[in-house]
């Protein structure tokens, strides 16, 4: 965007490398003269290929300019969208088959205090008008400080729900209740001064599905977007706790119930799944009927296999949970992407057969965080790192897509001595019936340093033919996956002979092992 106050300038933009080659250049000459804001582009290509490129632009001629929103885009974006997202990235997002995307994330929607709280409403809209404030995170880790690390908003509420369109994911949106972070400045707005609040919560679900008469579907059909988002599941706070948050998620749950009886809002049972802080949550927003209570754990891989069997008591006909933040967290001293080892991956799979095993409980799960660059994280272990150039899943990853791609249906038994197996001889197991495919899918995780050799026995059921599809996942509990060896621990695929109703196993030391039948 440009203002010319006195034409003359012209600019050239250029691309270069860390050695200040020149990699491609384009001329762009301001034709506007009216004195007032306006848009141009210049697309020119680059002859070549670098990792660390920068974009230069220099001025010739003689006026004055007034400039703002520089931005440089490929045209290769996911589904060529304009201004849209990098295409690796979401495509391996879009490979998992999620089934929600949590937007715009956890404790960024809270902020430091409430002066600086992601405030979906100038998210959206034109981009230059987006305003744009710090990010939560650009002081918040000692080992890089970044300033000058703020949030334009290019990437907003409306893109976030065409991403989830796109890949045929339920939009999953967390707004502010009214509290800042609790580990920063806990600022909390006077319950008297908490209707703005609400309000947003009440516009945002007109926004995504109200028709484009209304005050905000007309906004979002003025984005190119005349049909409804269809908007199911709202988050009303981010890892909040205490009396305060409870008197908050009442006062969102009164007022929105009331106008939209069907949305499913989630609420937080706050940073930890085992403290009194929880237990105490946990308990009052039962009380209140809540639909969903979002529980976070980032714990040890311990942890995962001792609480593989957590939801196996839990109320059938109360709350259901959503597991919104996990991740097996090995030794502190061990940094970035080097945290994403075998040893935390296969503690999450034995877990994950709990959660699958409880789908009657536990609706929804998501590994936390998503995405990392390998030169600018802040947090770690992530799902899937990137550089300029690159993108691998961890191990993590092909672990999540099994069981995202492979969920079925419905729950089965699955039973040794007519009880679940969680833990036993370091085994953990569930199985589900995808009654579309006529498929049945037993999940196995064998935590034994050892190999072990069991027999599947189908029961109630017709196979058709003769064979399995058997699916291993397996390395030493500390190989990893890199950008140089992307696929170091990846899913291998084989046939298994099957003698009957029977499947004779090896399920090699410290493995993730699917079987899937077909069936009449």
């Amino acid at each position: 965007m440009y203002r010319q106050q006195s034409p003359g300038i012209t600019l050239h933009v250029e691309l270069v490398d860390e050695q200040n080659n020149i990699l491609g250049t384009g001329v762009l000459k301001p034709t506007d003269i009216s004195g007032k804001w306006a848009k141009q582009e210049v697309n020119f290509k680059a002859g070549t290929t670098a990792a660390k490129a920068k974009m230069n632009i220099w001025f010739e001629g003689n006026g004055v300019l007034d400039m703002d929103m520089i931005s440089l885009f490929p045209a290769d974006t996911w589904k060529g969208r304009k201004k849209g997202m990098r295409a690796d990235m979401i495509q391996m997002l879009a490979d998992m088959k999620p089934g929600f995307i949590r937007f715009p994330g956890g404790c960024i929607v809270e902020g430091t205090d409430l002066a600086n709280r992601y405030q979906w409403k100038k998210t959206i809209g034109p981009i230059e008008e987006r305003q744009l404030i710090m990010n939560r995170w650009n002081t918040e880790f000692a080992h890089r400080p970044s300033p000058d690390y703020f949030q334009t908003f290019g990437l907003g509420f409306f893109e976030y729900f065409q991403l989830a369109e796109d890949i045929g994911a339920e939009p999953l949106p967390i707004l502010n209740c009214g509290m800042a972070c609790q580990f920063n400045t806990a600022e909390v707005v006077p319950l008297d001064q908490l209707d703005p609040y609400v309000q947003d919560a009440l516009d945002l679900i007109e926004f995504a599905n109200g028709d484009a008469s209304s005050e905000w579907g007309k906004v979002r059909a003025s984005m190119g977007h005349a049909e409804p988002f269809n908007l199911k599941y709202l988050g009303v706070g981010n890892e909040n706790w205490g009396p305060q948050y409870i008197e908050r998620a009442k006062a969102f749950q009164k007022a929105i119930k009331a106008k939209y009886p069907k949305i499913n809002l989630i609420y937080s049972s706050g940073t930890d799944p085992d403290s009194d802080r929880f237990h105490f949550l946990d308990k009052e927003l039962r009380t209140m009927g809540a639909d969903i209570i979002d529980e976070h754990y980032y714990r040890s891989p311990e942890w995962f296999l001792k609480n593989a069997s957590r939801y196996d008591s839990y109320d059938r006909k109360g709350a259901k949970v959503f597991a919104g933040e996990y991740a097996a967290h090995i030794d502190g001293k061990t940094t970035g992407s080097n945290r994403n080892i075998w040893q935390a991956a296969i503690a999450e799979a034995a877990f994950m057969t709990g959660l699958e095993r409880n789908a009657a409980v536990v609706n929804m799960a998501s590994y936390a965080p998503l995405f990392a660059n390998t030169e600018g994280w802040q947090w770690a272990p992530d799902l899937i790192w990137v550089d300029n150039m690159n993108i691998y899943g961890t191990p993590n990853y092909y672990v999540q897509k099994l069981f995202s791609t492979n969920k079925g249906t419905q729950v089965a038994s699955a039973l040794a001595a007519g009880k679940s197996v969680s833990g036993l001889d370091g085994l953990y197991v569930s199985a589900v019936v995808d009654s579309m495919k006529k498929e049945l899918i037993v999940k196995l995780v064998n935590t034994r340093d050892t190999e072990q050799n069991k027999q599947v026995s189908f029961e109630g059921l017709k196979l058709v033919g003769s064979e399995a599809q058997l699916t291993v996942l397996k390395g030493h509990l500390t190989d990893q996956n890199t950008i140089d060896k992307p696929l170091a621990i990846a899913p291998t695929q084989a046939a298994l002979k099957l003698k009957g109703k029977t499947a004779a196993l090896k399920l090699p030391a410290n493995s993730f092992v699917m079987l899937k039948v077909s069936y009449k």
